[in-house]
């Protein structure tokens, strides 16, 4: 009897031990491509951070070709294209994106971007009011901000610049921008106060101290405000408020500008230089 029984035992035996092996065998080629998964998003988010824009541009377009359904590379192509400064041709990629069964919120908020950098602002208001009301954030409302710009609506600009400066950690980029559409509006006191206050985030933005420099011209205030900045920012700064003095008819305060600027700069200043000769 026990001979009859061990032929049994021993083929089941070799199942289980069969139906095991296939079970690790499953598992273990799971775990490789879950590996090889989290390798491929860990390389896509280096090559955007660190990577010249034209090395990432090749590298997500073979990655794109070889992997057609990850959305996570043409993705990284069309953020690419932006930063190497192709942004019209990024808009097909994002448009794909978009389209992509596992797009987001915030691919919608990029693809407006990339239509406001292409300047098709009644594109990118259209592809911002496809994005969820409810989807806050930093980067949509500062593009929101902008597209109000365009429009010239100013109430809803400064709602829009107003939330996003207040959804970011580092708010000195929306500041200017906000500041830059004060001065445009002719509102040189709220624009002075806004490139101000982005300075206290960021000190060494030399484009918020060129943009409070021409706020304050317009004021008819030709002294440099007390900001932090390098010698030859100060030449810069002082040529900038040369030009704007000479602009609105205050010309030997232009004058005396320019020849500050070139004193000041540690090197010769061939643009002031150049201006100072014109008026001569």
């Amino acid at each position: 009897m026990r001979k009859v029984w061990i032929a049994p035992v021993c083929l089941v035996g070799l199942a289980f031990l069969t139906g095991c092996t296939q079970g690790m065998q499953a598992q273990t080629a799971r775990a490789i491509d879950s590996v090889a998964e989290i390798d491929q998003e860990n390389m896509a988010e280096m090559m955007l951070a660190v990577s010249d824009p034209r090395e990432a541009v090749q590298y997500f377009t073979t990655a794109t070709e070889a992997n057609p359904d990850r959305i996570i590379f043409r993705r990284g192509l069309a953020r690419s294209l932006m930063r190497a400064g192709r942004a019209e041709q990024s808009i097909p990629v994002w448009r794909e994106v978009v389209a992509h069964p596992e797009a987001l919120p915030d691919d919608r908020v990029e693809l407006a971007e990339a239509f406001i950098r292409s300047n098709d602002w009644g594109q990118a208001e259209a592809t911002l009011n496809t994005v969820p009301p409810t989807f806050e954030t930093y980067n949509r409302y500062r593009l929101e901000a902008m597209v109000a710009d365009s429009r010239e609506q100013w109430d809803r600009a400064d709602s829009f610049y107003e939330i996003a400066s207040g959804l970011t950690a580092e708010p000195a980029g929306v500041l200017n921008n906000w500041g830059y559409s004060k001065l445009t509006r002719g509102d040189n006191r709220g624009a002075e106060r806004l490139f101000a206050e982005a300075l206290t985030y960021d000190p060494s933005l030399f484009t918020a101290k060129n943009n409070l420099v021409l706020a304050r011209a317009a004021q008819r205030r030709y002294e440099l405000p007390l900001i932090e900045m390098t010698q030859v920012e100060r030449a810069e700064l002082l040529h900038t408020m040369a030009l704007a003095a000479i602009r609105q008819g205050d010309v030997r305060t232009g004058r005396g500008l320019l020849e500050d600027a070139i004193a000041t700069h540690p090197q010769h200043f061939e643009a002031a230089a150049n201006a100072l000769a014109a008026l001569r």
